[in-house]
């Protein structure tokens, strides 16, 4: 029905703008408003007390802004200047939180607005071009964001397979080939990660040992690999397809920037 579906978007909105804002003065102030600082890594928190405004903002953005943004572009005066203004201090929100792979798939979401919806594909352009300068001007304005974004970042990528993503993911493929067809069922990384048997890094030696062991294997296809074997994982992909094929029906034909802006959420989600 029409008026919980309007009240959702709301409370979409208001829940962006209250991850964004927490965020923001939090980088003001260097606290949020529940008195916590930054991460110990220099990521911005938002409103948690650890570092994870970056992954919900970044699904919550699109369907919260485009439709605004759209409004606002398409009337006279000052309102296209002001949903530029909106769509930029999103995009800008999202650097400064510095929280690598939510900002790399809101960059991933924004190509797919521009694929979507011709109309803002300016304003798209401009967050694109904005989030790279912003970028640039971190190493001053917030060098833990730099850091974290750029240096660490080049660090970790320079030798991905022996970084600590690299080593979860070799424990992970190990884990699953061990159990290709059963898997080892529910929380199976975090109960066989410590096992010996399963040690190997990309390039021979233990992979990092049980030092290198968290919870889970940070990525959902992985997940389903070690918890399902080969069944999981191909069902778990199957599953992702049919929600964005249903999200994304019709969107090319007739792209309403709500329904795009959920389509990107559940992409972005879902992107392996």
């Amino acid at each position: 029905d029409p008026a919980p579906r309007l009240w959702l978007a709301r409370l979409l909105r208001w829940a962006a703008l209250y991850l964004a804002l927490q965020s923001l003065l939090q980088f003001a102030t260097g606290r949020n408003l529940f008195g916590q600082p930054r991460s110990a890594d220099g990521e911005l928190t938002g409103p948690y007390q650890n570092p994870r405004a970056g992954a919900p903002l970044s699904r919550l953005l699109f369907p919260a802004l485009l439709p605004v943004a759209g409004r606002w572009l398409a009337r006279l005066g000052w309102w296209p200047l002001a949903g530029a203004g909106l769509s930029l201090a999103g995009m800008a929100t999202m650097v400064l939180i510095g929280q690598r792979m939510p900002l790399l798939l809101t960059l991933l979401g924004l190509f797919a607005t521009a694929l979507l919806l011709p109309r803002l594909r300016g304003v798209v352009l401009a967050m694109a071009l904005g989030a790279g300068l912003l970028l640039a001007a971190t190493s001053v304005l917030s060098p833990p964001a730099f850091y974290r974004l750029v240096t660490k970042f080049q660090v970790q990528m320079a030798d991905f397979p022996d970084s600590h993503y690299g080593q979860i993911a070799a424990r992970s493929v190990n884990i699953g080939l061990a159990h290709p067809v059963t898997g080892t069922g529910f929380d199976g990384f975090r109960a066989h990660c410590s096992d010996p048997a399963y040690f190997g890094g990309w390039h021979g030696g233990d992979g990092g040992g049980a030092a290198m062991c968290v919870q889970h294997p940070h990525n959902f296809y992985m997940q389903a690999f070690v918890e399902g074997g080969f069944p999981g994982l191909l069902l778990f992909c199957a599953l992702a397809l049919a929600w964005l094929r249903a999200a994304g029906r019709g969107l090319w034909s007739q792209p309403d920037p709500l329904r795009v802006g959920l389509f990107v959420a559940a992409l972005i989600q879902l992107w392996p």
